[in-house]
């Protein structure tokens, strides 16, 4: 698979979003978005992107390549390594002790009956 470009359009979303969430004091992907969006929130705590994108990355053991099916939650893992995807864009907000973590992806992975690599 190819390595992402990083995209700063992406990022630019990416940080309204998250901007956007931490001001309403809400966990929720963008609506009708025409990329692919993983979030991460954390309360009390701060993250690194390594942790954010670990933790992504952990649900790769509830995705099953031979059948392509998810046991659980894996829509994070299989857009990270959705191999269409070619650019990335991530941006963080923080403050009132919490973080919310958005990534914009395109073109989106997660096309229903399509294996991710």
């Amino acid at each position: 698979m190819a390595p992402l470009t990083w995209s700063d359009r992406l990022a630019a979303r990416s940080q309204d979003w998250a901007d956007t969430l931490l001001a309403r004091r809400q966990f929720v992907h963008r609506p009708n978005s025409t990329y692919g969006e993983n979030l991460f929130e954390i309360t009390g705590a701060t993250a690194s992107p390594a942790q954010v994108v670990n933790a992504w990355a952990s649900e790769s053991r509830n995705y099953d390549y031979a059948s392509n099916r998810c046991r659980g939650v894996c829509g994070h893992y299989t857009q990270l390594v959705w191999g269409d995807t070619k650019e990335v864009g991530c941006a963080v907000a923080r403050g009132g002790g919490r973080e919310v973590w958005v990534c914009d992806y395109d073109p989106p992975g997660n096309l229903v009956g399509k294996r991710p690599y």
